[in-house]
Protein backbone atom coordinates (compact mmCIF):
# COMPACT_ATOMS: atom_id res chain seq x y z
CA UNK A 1 0.00 0.00 0.00
CA UNK A 2 2.78 2.44 0.86
CA UNK A 3 4.37 1.88 -2.54
CA UNK A 4 1.07 2.93 -4.13
CA UNK A 5 1.12 6.14 -2.08
CA UNK A 6 4.67 6.89 -3.23
CA UNK A 7 3.84 6.31 -6.88
CA UNK A 8 0.75 8.51 -6.60
CA UNK A 9 3.07 11.37 -5.67
CA UNK A 10 4.50 11.27 -9.21
CA UNK A 11 1.09 12.28 -10.57
CA UNK A 12 1.72 15.76 -9.14
CA UNK A 13 4.53 16.36 -11.67
CA UNK A 14 4.28 17.43 -15.30
CA UNK A 15 6.48 14.60 -16.55
CA UNK A 16 5.92 11.32 -18.32
CA UNK A 17 7.12 8.44 -16.17
CA UNK A 18 8.19 5.52 -18.36
CA UNK A 19 9.23 3.24 -15.53
CA UNK A 20 10.22 3.10 -11.86
CA UNK A 21 12.56 0.97 -9.80
CA UNK A 22 12.34 0.83 -6.03
CA UNK A 23 15.47 1.00 -3.93
CA UNK A 24 15.82 1.43 -0.18
CA UNK A 25 13.83 4.52 0.77
CA UNK A 26 13.44 5.86 -2.79
CA UNK A 27 12.35 5.29 -6.38
CA UNK A 28 14.46 5.65 -9.50
CA UNK A 29 12.23 7.15 -12.19
CA UNK A 30 12.86 6.92 -15.92
CA UNK A 31 11.10 9.99 -17.37
CA UNK A 32 10.84 11.91 -20.61
CA UNK A 33 13.18 14.47 -19.00
CA UNK A 34 15.82 11.98 -17.90
CA UNK A 35 16.55 10.00 -14.76
CA UNK A 36 15.01 11.31 -11.54
CA UNK A 37 14.81 10.17 -7.93
CA UNK A 38 11.71 10.28 -5.74
CA UNK A 39 12.72 10.19 -2.11
CA UNK A 40 11.18 10.85 1.26
CA UNK A 41 12.49 14.10 2.71
CA UNK A 42 12.47 15.94 6.01
CA UNK A 43 13.21 19.29 4.41
CA UNK A 44 10.49 21.87 5.07
CA UNK A 45 8.46 23.71 2.47
CA UNK A 46 10.15 26.88 3.70
CA UNK A 47 13.69 25.60 3.04
CA UNK A 48 12.94 23.80 -0.21
CA UNK A 49 12.87 26.96 -2.42
CA UNK A 50 16.28 27.94 -1.06
CA UNK A 51 17.62 24.51 -1.93
CA UNK A 52 16.19 24.82 -5.43
CA UNK A 53 17.68 28.28 -5.96
CA UNK A 54 21.15 27.20 -4.83
CA UNK A 55 21.24 23.97 -6.82
CA UNK A 56 19.68 25.37 -9.98
CA UNK A 57 22.25 28.20 -9.88
CA UNK A 58 25.08 25.65 -9.62
CA UNK A 59 23.49 23.55 -12.35
CA UNK A 60 23.28 26.56 -14.68
CA UNK A 61 27.01 27.21 -14.21
CA UNK A 62 27.67 23.70 -15.53
CA UNK A 63 30.76 22.98 -13.41
CA UNK A 64 29.22 20.58 -10.87
CA UNK A 65 26.45 18.03 -11.40
CA UNK A 66 23.89 18.32 -8.57
CA UNK A 67 20.49 16.82 -7.75
CA UNK A 68 18.26 19.86 -8.32
CA UNK A 69 14.67 19.47 -7.03
CA UNK A 70 11.79 19.49 -9.52
CA UNK A 71 8.65 21.61 -9.20
CA UNK A 72 5.18 20.05 -9.29
CA UNK A 73 2.38 21.21 -11.59
CA UNK A 74 1.20 23.41 -8.73
CA UNK A 75 4.60 25.01 -8.18
CA UNK A 76 5.53 23.03 -5.07
CA UNK A 77 8.85 21.34 -4.28
CA UNK A 78 7.64 18.91 -1.61
CA UNK A 79 4.57 16.68 -1.84
CA UNK A 80 2.72 14.88 0.93
CA UNK A 81 1.34 11.41 0.24
CA UNK A 82 -1.90 10.04 1.65
CA UNK A 83 0.00 8.37 4.49
CA UNK A 84 1.37 11.74 5.62
CA UNK A 85 4.96 11.31 4.44
CA UNK A 86 6.70 14.08 2.50
CA UNK A 87 8.56 13.50 -0.76
CA UNK A 88 10.81 15.41 -3.11
CA UNK A 89 11.56 14.60 -6.76
CA UNK A 90 15.12 15.39 -7.82
CA UNK A 91 17.15 15.21 -11.00
CA UNK A 92 19.46 12.20 -10.88
CA UNK A 93 22.27 10.59 -12.83
CA UNK A 94 22.98 7.02 -13.92
CA UNK A 95 25.96 5.89 -11.90
CA UNK A 96 27.16 4.30 -8.68
CA UNK A 97 28.28 5.41 -5.26
CA UNK A 98 31.87 6.60 -4.92
CA UNK A 99 34.08 3.63 -4.04
CA UNK A 100 36.05 4.42 -0.90
CA UNK A 101 38.57 1.70 -1.87
CA UNK A 102 39.52 3.51 -5.09
CA UNK A 103 42.02 6.26 -4.29
CA UNK A 104 41.54 7.96 -7.67
CA UNK A 105 37.84 8.37 -6.89
CA UNK A 106 38.62 9.90 -3.51
CA UNK A 107 40.93 12.42 -5.17
CA UNK A 108 38.22 13.23 -7.70
CA UNK A 109 35.79 13.71 -4.82
CA UNK A 110 38.18 16.17 -3.13
CA UNK A 111 38.57 18.10 -6.37
CA UNK A 112 34.77 18.17 -6.83
CA UNK A 113 34.38 19.55 -3.31
CA UNK A 114 36.78 22.40 -4.05
CA UNK A 115 34.86 23.27 -7.23
CA UNK A 116 31.58 23.07 -5.32
CA UNK A 117 32.89 25.47 -2.67
CA UNK A 118 33.93 27.95 -5.36
CA UNK A 119 30.47 27.71 -6.91
CA UNK A 120 28.73 28.18 -3.56
CA UNK A 121 30.77 31.32 -2.93
CA UNK A 122 29.32 32.81 -6.14
CA UNK A 123 25.67 32.33 -5.15
CA UNK A 124 23.89 35.75 -5.31
CA UNK A 125 23.94 37.72 -2.07
CA UNK A 126 20.16 37.64 -1.86
CA UNK A 127 20.24 33.86 -1.54
CA UNK A 128 23.06 33.96 0.98
CA UNK A 129 21.42 36.64 3.17
CA UNK A 130 22.20 35.37 6.71
CA UNK A 131 18.95 36.93 7.96
CA UNK A 132 16.90 34.56 5.79
CA UNK A 133 14.76 32.35 8.07
CA UNK A 134 15.31 29.42 5.68
CA UNK A 135 19.08 29.38 6.24
CA UNK A 136 20.54 27.37 9.08
CA UNK A 137 23.83 28.49 10.59
CA UNK A 138 26.56 26.30 12.04
CA UNK A 139 27.37 26.69 15.71
CA UNK A 140 30.58 28.16 16.98
CA UNK A 141 33.01 25.20 16.83
CA UNK A 142 34.37 25.95 20.29
CA UNK A 143 30.89 25.84 21.82
CA UNK A 144 30.26 22.58 19.98
CA UNK A 145 33.44 20.95 21.31
CA UNK A 146 32.67 22.23 24.81
CA UNK A 147 29.23 20.56 24.66
CA UNK A 148 30.79 17.31 23.45
CA UNK A 149 33.19 17.31 26.39
CA UNK A 150 30.40 17.91 28.87
CA UNK A 151 28.51 14.99 27.40
CA UNK A 152 31.54 12.71 27.70
CA UNK A 153 31.65 13.46 31.44
CA UNK A 154 27.91 12.87 31.66
CA UNK A 155 28.29 9.45 30.05
CA UNK A 156 31.10 8.58 32.46
CA UNK A 157 28.97 9.54 35.46
CA UNK A 158 26.10 7.43 34.17
CA UNK A 159 28.30 4.37 33.58
CA UNK A 160 30.02 4.70 36.93
CA UNK A 161 26.61 4.51 38.57
CA UNK A 162 25.69 1.26 36.85
CA UNK A 163 25.89 -1.71 39.22
CA UNK A 164 26.38 -4.28 36.46
CA UNK A 165 28.56 -3.11 33.62
CA UNK A 166 28.86 -4.56 30.13
CA UNK A 167 31.86 -4.85 27.83
CA UNK A 168 31.33 -1.42 26.28
CA UNK A 169 31.10 0.30 29.65
CA UNK A 170 34.28 -1.28 30.99
CA UNK A 171 36.10 -0.26 27.81
CA UNK A 172 34.76 3.29 28.03
CA UNK A 173 35.85 3.73 31.65
CA UNK A 174 39.26 2.19 30.94
CA UNK A 175 39.93 4.59 28.04
CA UNK A 176 38.14 7.68 29.36
CA UNK A 177 41.00 9.54 31.08
CA UNK A 178 43.26 9.40 28.04
CA UNK A 179 40.55 10.31 25.52
CA UNK A 180 39.00 13.03 27.65
CA UNK A 181 42.38 14.66 28.21
CA UNK A 182 42.85 14.67 24.44
CA UNK A 183 39.42 16.27 24.02
CA UNK A 184 40.25 18.97 26.58
CA UNK A 185 43.61 19.66 24.92
CA UNK A 186 41.90 20.17 21.57
CA UNK A 187 39.39 22.52 23.18
CA UNK A 188 42.22 24.54 24.69
CA UNK A 189 44.02 24.76 21.35
CA UNK A 190 40.83 25.81 19.59
CA UNK A 191 40.23 28.56 22.14
CA UNK A 192 43.69 29.94 21.34
CA UNK A 193 43.18 29.58 17.58
CA UNK A 194 41.28 31.59 15.00
CA UNK A 195 38.43 29.07 14.75
CA UNK A 196 35.77 31.33 16.26
CA UNK A 197 36.83 34.23 14.05
CA UNK A 198 36.72 31.95 11.00
CA UNK A 199 33.20 30.87 11.95
CA UNK A 200 32.00 34.44 12.42
CA UNK A 201 33.62 35.60 9.18
CA UNK A 202 32.08 32.69 7.25
CA UNK A 203 28.66 33.52 8.69
CA UNK A 204 29.03 37.21 7.90
CA UNK A 205 29.86 36.37 4.28
CA UNK A 206 27.04 33.85 4.10
CA UNK A 207 29.27 31.02 2.86
CA UNK A 208 27.25 27.90 2.14
CA UNK A 209 28.33 24.41 3.25
CA UNK A 210 27.11 21.05 1.88
CA UNK A 211 26.84 19.72 5.42
CA UNK A 212 27.26 15.99 4.74
CA UNK A 213 29.93 15.59 2.09
CA UNK A 214 30.83 11.91 2.10
CA UNK A 215 31.23 9.09 -0.39
CA UNK A 216 27.62 7.98 0.12
CA UNK A 217 26.48 11.27 -1.43
CA UNK A 218 28.75 11.13 -4.47
CA UNK A 219 27.71 9.47 -7.73
CA UNK A 220 30.34 8.27 -10.16
CA UNK A 221 28.94 8.68 -13.68
CA UNK A 222 30.47 7.73 -17.03
CA UNK A 223 32.23 11.06 -17.42
CA UNK A 224 32.08 12.87 -14.08
CA UNK A 225 31.10 12.78 -10.41
CA UNK A 226 27.79 14.21 -9.20
CA UNK A 227 27.22 15.67 -5.73
CA UNK A 228 23.87 14.81 -4.12
CA UNK A 229 21.78 15.15 -0.96
CA UNK A 230 22.10 18.81 0.01
CA UNK A 231 19.43 18.58 2.71
CA UNK A 232 21.96 19.70 5.34
CA UNK A 233 22.95 22.83 3.40
CA UNK A 234 23.72 25.67 5.80
CA UNK A 235 25.87 28.74 6.39
CA UNK A 236 29.21 28.04 8.01
CA UNK A 237 32.89 27.18 7.57
CA UNK A 238 33.29 25.59 4.15
CA UNK A 239 36.44 23.80 5.28
CA UNK A 240 34.20 21.77 7.60
CA UNK A 241 33.09 19.79 4.54
CA UNK A 242 36.73 18.92 3.86
CA UNK A 243 37.33 17.97 7.50
CA UNK A 244 34.27 15.71 7.52
CA UNK A 245 35.18 14.02 4.23
CA UNK A 246 38.82 13.58 5.26
CA UNK A 247 37.92 12.12 8.67
CA UNK A 248 35.54 9.55 7.22
CA UNK A 249 38.17 8.46 4.70
CA UNK A 250 41.14 8.46 7.08
CA UNK A 251 39.31 6.30 9.62
CA UNK A 252 38.97 3.65 6.92
CA UNK A 253 42.58 4.09 5.76
CA UNK A 254 43.93 3.99 9.34
CA UNK A 255 45.24 7.55 8.90
CA UNK A 256 47.53 6.70 6.01
CA UNK A 257 49.55 9.87 5.55
CA UNK A 258 50.24 9.51 1.85
CA UNK A 259 46.54 9.17 1.01
CA UNK A 260 45.56 12.06 3.28
CA UNK A 261 48.15 14.35 1.71
CA UNK A 262 46.95 13.45 -1.78
CA UNK A 263 43.36 14.30 -0.82
CA UNK A 264 44.44 17.68 0.55
CA UNK A 265 46.50 18.37 -2.55
CA UNK A 266 43.59 17.43 -4.82
CA UNK A 267 41.41 19.96 -3.01
CA UNK A 268 44.02 22.71 -2.89
CA UNK A 269 44.91 22.36 -6.56
CA UNK A 270 41.51 23.98 -7.17
CA UNK A 271 40.83 25.98 -4.00
CA UNK A 272 43.68 26.97 -1.69
CA UNK A 273 42.99 26.73 2.02
CA UNK A 274 43.72 29.78 4.11
CA UNK A 275 45.97 29.36 7.16
CA UNK A 276 42.89 29.63 9.39
CA UNK A 277 41.03 26.96 7.41
CA UNK A 278 43.96 24.57 7.51
CA UNK A 279 44.26 25.06 11.26
CA UNK A 280 40.53 24.43 11.64
CA UNK A 281 40.66 21.19 9.64
CA UNK A 282 43.65 19.95 11.63
CA UNK A 283 42.15 20.73 15.03
CA UNK A 284 38.79 19.21 14.16
CA UNK A 285 40.58 16.07 13.03
CA UNK A 286 42.52 16.04 16.31
CA UNK A 287 39.31 15.90 18.34
CA UNK A 288 38.25 12.31 19.26
CA UNK A 289 35.01 12.67 17.33
CA UNK A 290 34.36 8.96 16.82
CA UNK A 291 34.93 8.30 20.50
CA UNK A 292 32.46 11.01 21.54
CA UNK A 293 29.91 10.05 18.88
CA UNK A 294 29.97 6.37 19.85
CA UNK A 295 29.64 7.19 23.55
CA UNK A 296 26.80 9.62 22.86
CA UNK A 297 24.97 7.13 20.66
CA UNK A 298 25.30 4.43 23.30
CA UNK A 299 24.11 6.75 26.07
CA UNK A 300 20.92 7.59 24.13
CA UNK A 301 20.29 3.98 23.06
CA UNK A 302 18.35 1.11 24.56
CA UNK A 303 20.99 -0.28 26.88
CA UNK A 304 19.10 -3.49 27.53
CA UNK A 305 20.66 -4.74 24.31
CA UNK A 306 24.30 -4.07 23.39
CA UNK A 307 25.06 -4.27 19.65
CA UNK A 308 28.64 -5.41 19.12
CA UNK A 309 29.15 -2.44 16.78
CA UNK A 310 29.36 -0.09 19.77
CA UNK A 311 32.29 -2.00 21.21
CA UNK A 312 34.01 -2.24 17.83
CA UNK A 313 33.66 1.49 17.13
CA UNK A 314 34.96 2.46 20.55
CA UNK A 315 37.91 0.08 20.22
CA UNK A 316 38.70 1.52 16.79
CA UNK A 317 38.58 5.11 18.07
CA UNK A 318 41.08 4.30 20.82
CA UNK A 319 43.28 2.04 18.73
CA UNK A 320 43.79 4.52 15.87
CA UNK A 321 45.01 7.32 18.14
CA UNK A 322 48.70 6.73 17.54
CA UNK A 323 48.32 6.70 13.75
CA UNK A 324 46.11 9.77 13.87
CA UNK A 325 48.57 11.73 16.00
CA UNK A 326 51.39 10.95 13.54
CA UNK A 327 49.13 12.01 10.67
CA UNK A 328 48.32 15.34 12.33
CA UNK A 329 51.92 16.10 13.18
CA UNK A 330 53.29 15.33 9.73
CA UNK A 331 50.44 16.71 7.60
CA UNK A 332 49.18 19.63 9.71
CA UNK A 333 52.15 20.24 12.07
CA UNK A 334 49.76 19.79 15.00
CA UNK A 335 50.81 17.99 18.16
CA UNK A 336 48.16 17.64 20.87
Amino acid sequence: MREEYELEVLEHYDIEVKGTRKIRGAFFCDTDEGTMLLKETKISGRRAPLLYTVLSTIEDQGNVKVDTPVYTKDGELVVSSRDGKTYMLKKWYPGRECDVRQERELLKAAERLAVLHRELEKIPCGVQDPSSPALLKSRDPIDEIRRHNRELKKVRSFIRGRVTKNEFEYLFLDSFDKMYQLAENVLSRMQDSGCSELCHSSTDHGYLVHGEYNYHNLLVTETDMAVTNFEHLHIGIQAHDLYYFLRKIMEKYIWKQKTGQKILDAYENTRKLSAEEREYVGLRLAYPEKYWKTASSYYHSNKAWLPQKYVEKLELAVRQNEEKNAFLENIFSIRI
